[in-house]
């Protein structure tokens, strides 16, 4: 710790750090006395309405600054390292790994597998725990951060270790204890490979599982994903449409129960499954609030749901408008359904929904999430796309115009002769963004299998 270095990026003008002088390049010492392990660190002794900074200034004056402000109030800096530490690699092996089925010669950052608990409470990432040490465990406890993600995979010990690769991962389990005791809230997620922890290991799994309800609030069920990227690693075969109809009796009747007991569903199912198995999605009030949307558990239906509500604060017109619109083969239907929709109360407007096949990764991916810009040029170049072309944010890396294999949006719409128009998440956005609304540029990616920067670390929910 004595070799940190917290390094001040930005001193936010008009801030308490900016009346104290502090600069770019200005060190952070030390907080009351305390050196800084990370940020959580810093926001948990800045809280305090008494604060007191030791500054290292960049001509090697050291600062010792008295704060006085109110209680929560931020002091106005931002650092180098938004964790204010180094992140933690995974230790693990897993079998159904995304970054080891990733083709060679893309950009550093996507072959970093993360597992840091940090970013559990910063960006919504799922850990093992494998990686945790008592004394994180102990802080986590102590700040009563909420709430973290876990992946589980399987409640089999001996599965577990298999699965991950690890032999101490069946024993990590037992880190769940003490979250549970401390009154930390948690949510779960098991990615599901055929024939290894489906059946009555996904049975068993919910078993254990429930007994932490409802400090443990939801458990989402995910198909693992397989890329055409899988030679020498472990054998794994994608779900069929039967195997789809299992998972979902099983989750459903795991619903039921917990209905009846906790008074929320608990465990849900991902999108995927439900277009695999050939069903309809659930209603919205199946989904609990939608904590697991990051899962992909729910897009849909909130999508629907957002579209038809704006669409319900409008009273159409003649405008004329032809563009189109590209997705994942996943997403495509349902989309062209909500198209269908838009074009009932704006008759001239006319968005044609493209489907992109995964060329990249293989005809297995389908989430719009993990679309290239190269398979968006070679698939869309050539065909008449109108005045401009949607995609949705989440095809872009978070924070820039730039998809997975490097291509950015400029060279995808230099490619393709038309405008490419990013749209946000929710349905107004999509909405707008059809209709030539004027619309904030808010972009909110998500974080799908690539460790972000830094400076994406959000706010974690103390309670």
């Amino acid at each position: 710790m004595k070799n940190k270095k917290h390094i001040i990026s930005h001193v936010l003008e008009g801030s308490i750090a900016a009346e104290l002088e502090l600069e770019p390049g200005d060190i952070l010492l030390s907080v009351n006395g305390k050196e800084i392990e990370d940020i959580f660190d810093y926001r948990y002794y800045t809280e305090d309405e008494l604060v007191t900074l030791l500054i290292l200034k960049q001509d090697g004056e050291e600062w010792e600054l008295e704060v006085e402000k109110d209680y929560g109030e931020d002091l106005g800096l931002e650092f180098e390292n938004g964790l204010m530490d180094s992140y933690r690699s995974c230790s693990n092996r897993c079998i159904f790994c995304f970054i080891d089925q990733m083709p060679p010669g893309m950009r550093e950052t996507l072959y970093f597998k993360d597992d840091d608990s940090r970013l559990s409470f910063l960006q919504g990432n799922y850990v093992t725990l494998t990686n945790m040490s008592s004394h994180d465990i102990d802080r986590i406890i102590q700040y009563h951060l909420s709430p973290i993600n876990i992946s589980f995979q399987a409640m089999n010990p001996d599965l577990r270790c298999k699965m991950l690769h690890n032999r101490f991962a069946g024993e990590s389990l037992k880190k769940v204890d003490r979250f549970y005791e401390a009154g930390i809230t948690m949510n779960g997620q098991i990615v599901l490979c055929k024939g290894i922890n489906d059946g009555e290991e996904l049975e068993y799994s919910l078993k254990k599982l429930s007994a932490y309800a409802p400090l443990l609030e939801s458990v989402s069920v995910v198909p693992v994903g397989l890329t055409k990227y899988r030679e020498g690693l472990y054998p794994l075969q994608a779900f069929t449409q039967e195997d789809a109809r299992q998972v979902l009796m099983v989750i459903h009747r795991w619903q039921e129960e917990m209905k009846k007991q906790y008074g929320i569903h608990f465990v849900h199912a991902s999108d995927e499954w439900y277009i695999l198995a050939g069903w309809a999605l659930p209603e919205e009030d199946s989904y609990d609030g939608y904590p697991q949307l990051e899962n992909g558990v729910g897009m849909l239906s909130l999508l629907e749901t957002e579209v038809k509500a704006a669409l319900s604060q409008r009273k159409g017109d003649s405008r004329q408008i032809r563009a189109a619109a590209a997705t994942g083969k996943l997403a495509a239907p349902f989309l062209k359904t909500y198209m269908d929709w838009i074009r009932e109360k704006y008759p001239q407007v006319q968005v044609e929904v493209i489907p992109v096949a995964n060329d990249f990764f293989g005809q297995e991916i389908t989430v719009s999430g993990l679309v290239t810009g190269g398979d968006l040029i070679r698939q869309l170049k050539g065909r008449d796309l109108g005045e401009k072309l949607l995609i949705p944010c989440n095809m872009l890396r978070r924070g820039e115009d730039v998809f997975l294999d490097d291509v950015t949006v400029r060279e995808v719409s230099e490619a393709l002769g038309v405008p490419v128009a990013v749209v946000d998440e929710e349905g107004e956005a999509l909405l707008r963004a059809v209709l030539k609304e004027p619309e904030k540029k808010i972009h909110k990616r998500r974080q799908i299998y690539e460790q972000t920067s830094s400076g994406d670390s959000g706010q974690a929910e103390r309670r």
